[in-house]
């Protein structure tokens, strides 16, 4: 025991902060397994790290402002702690590669999106030749799954089928720092999958940047059909989610998939971007407005209660008022349960950054500010249907507020939605309070803009708790030493429900 605990004490310890979409959310979990296999440990709350390690996103136009401020503040604290590293990896550092250390030269590891499995060694070599390692490969060394991992949740886990995207969509820069679409073969994703329920996982969430196009590599395009059906068939995999398609290739196939297997969860995150066919066409988005909507309406007609979501951006150049007002008509038409929404901004690298008629901010900020308040008044009217009916809500943690009336705990219904639920009193009195992980049923009493609340069980309406091997593997770890460091930083994400739902971009779709 004495030796454990020395050894502990001596390791070297760790911080991950992570920016970006939920495949950057997903390889920061990859760098904290590596990091631990290695022989770092997490840095305790308020201590100095003796690594830093920042996974960046490149999607939004402050992304590189955001990472040298960061690093600014870091540099007074590394001439303070002599041996601290700072490494940078993700999409930025793919993009800007030795120019991180030009202008942060007290940087010590810059490593690309294709060679994340290189950051132990990376570390090494710098401390041992006390100058600055910058890595980057053109294509993908080891596929991010077979990598160690330390999971971030213990009732939910991202699984990523495959990484990279082929198509060329002219404002996005992901693609160019990606790479071509790499798909995973289904054994060894199916395999991950029953690792995680073994573990106590009750839902898990695919992930690729555009998931539907599963398949494309090894020449089978019903293959992402046959995978969520194949989900369906193991045991205690309660909840299945997907994040995100890409409407151009999304098939009946795969709405026929969705219907007919129980654990596939009704909800769906479709992007749209724009409702004019004009910007469509600019964007290099392989579909129209008709095909979208047709989309929607197929998968309403065979799962009623599905909740809708989508990205949008407004501004793009050249958009004119009627291109504007034909994106308002399709959200009108779509009724989407939310909608994360972006003005379009400027991405060097980009083909939509070369384009004439780049729009004044006051005209892209006047029209993203009446379409929120077209998609809040949806969303609150959508929300107000979910109004007496029970639901089944998977305990979350971090996931909202717990007000100290109603001691509230939050969770996200079968649909995706959030939902903040009241323990009936007996149960606060007995200490017999849901964990996360565990599922509650619930009856709806108000249907706000962004969440629901369930508070019936106050009154003495519906309530149920089922406590799960889920809620077993969360107890479980709070007797472990846990990561503490800063919870990643969201640009905008339809709520996932796991792990530890934090919003993030949606920039590659």
């Amino acid at each position: 025991m004495d030796e454990v605990i020395t050894q502990t004490a001596d390791a070297r310890t760790y911080e991950v902060r992570t920016f970006g979409c939920q495949m950057n959310v997903h390889d920061s979990e990859r760098l904290t397994g590596l990091l631990e296999d290695a022989g770092y440990a997490p840095a305790q709350q308020g201590s100095t790290p003796d690594v830093v390690v920042f996974n960046t996103c490149a999607v939004r136009e402050n992304a590189d402002n955001k990472l040298y401020g960061n690093l600014g503040h870091l540099a007074p604290t590394k001439k303070q702690h002599p041996g601290m590293q700072i490494a940078v990896g993700g999409c930025l550092a793919q993009k800007d590669r030795g120019e991180i250390v030009r202008r942060a030269p007290w940087v010590d590891v810059v490593f690309g999106t294709h060679n994340i499995g290189s950051l132990p060694a990376l570390l090494d070599r710098a401390r041992h030749n006390q100058e600055a390692q910058v890595e980057i490969l053109e294509s993908l060394e080891v596929f991010p799954s077979t990598l160690p991992t330390k999971r971030e949740s213990a009732y939910a886990g991202w699984v990523s089928i495959s990484v990279g995207c082929n198509n060329t969509c002219t404002f996005c820069i992901v693609p160019s720092l990606r790479g071509k679409e790499k798909d995973r073969r289904p054994g060894e994703i199916l395999a991950e999958v029953e690792a995680l329920v073994a573990e106590g996982a009750l839902e898990v969430t695919l992930l690729g940047q555009n998931v539907n196009t599963y398949g494309v590599e090894f020449g089978d395009r019903l293959a992402f059909g046959k995978l969520l059906r194949s989900c369906g068939e193991i045991g205690g995999l309660e909840r299945v989610r997907f994040t995100s398609p890409h409407p151009a290739a999304f098939t009946d196939d795969v709405i026929d998939a969705m219907a007919e297997t129980p654990n596939v969860m009704p909800s769906l995150h479709m992007p749209l971007q724009s409702g004019s066919d004009r910007v469509l066409k600019g964007m290099r988005r392989s579909y129209r407005s008709r095909r979208f909507l047709d989309i929607i309406d197929s998968v309403r007609a065979r799962i009623p209660h599905a909740a809708i979501t989508t990205d949008i951006i407004v501004g793009f150049p050249g958009e004119t008022e009627e291109d504007f007002q034909a994106t308002l008509d399709v959200v009108r038409a779509a009724r989407f349960a939310s909608a994360f929404t972006f003005q379009y901004s400027r991405r060097p690298g980009t083909p939509a950054a070369d384009l004439p008629d780049q729009l004044p901010k006051a005209v892209v900020q006047e029209r993203y500010e009446r379409l929120v308040a077209l998609q809040d008044e949806i969303s609150w009217a959508e929300n107000r249907t979910q109004e007496g009916r029970v639901l089944e809500v998977l305990v979350a943690e971090g996931e909202g507020r717990k007000d100290e009336t109603t001691h509230r705990l939050s969770g996200r219904a079968a649909d995706n939605r959030l939902v903040h639920f009241a323990v009936p009193p007996h149960a606060l009195e007995a200490g017999d309070v849901p964990r996360p992980g565990d599922v509650v049923q619930v009856e709806v009493t108000y249907g706000a803009p962004h969440h629901l609340v369930a508070d019936a069980a106050l009154s003495g309406g519906p309530y149920a708790v089922r406590r799960t091997r889920a809620g077993d593997a969360w107890q479980a770890r709070q007797a472990q030493p846990q990561s503490p460091g800063p919870k990643p930083v969201g640009l905008g994400l339809p709520g996932l429900g796991a792990p530890a739902a934090t919003p993030v971009v949606q920039g590659c779709r």
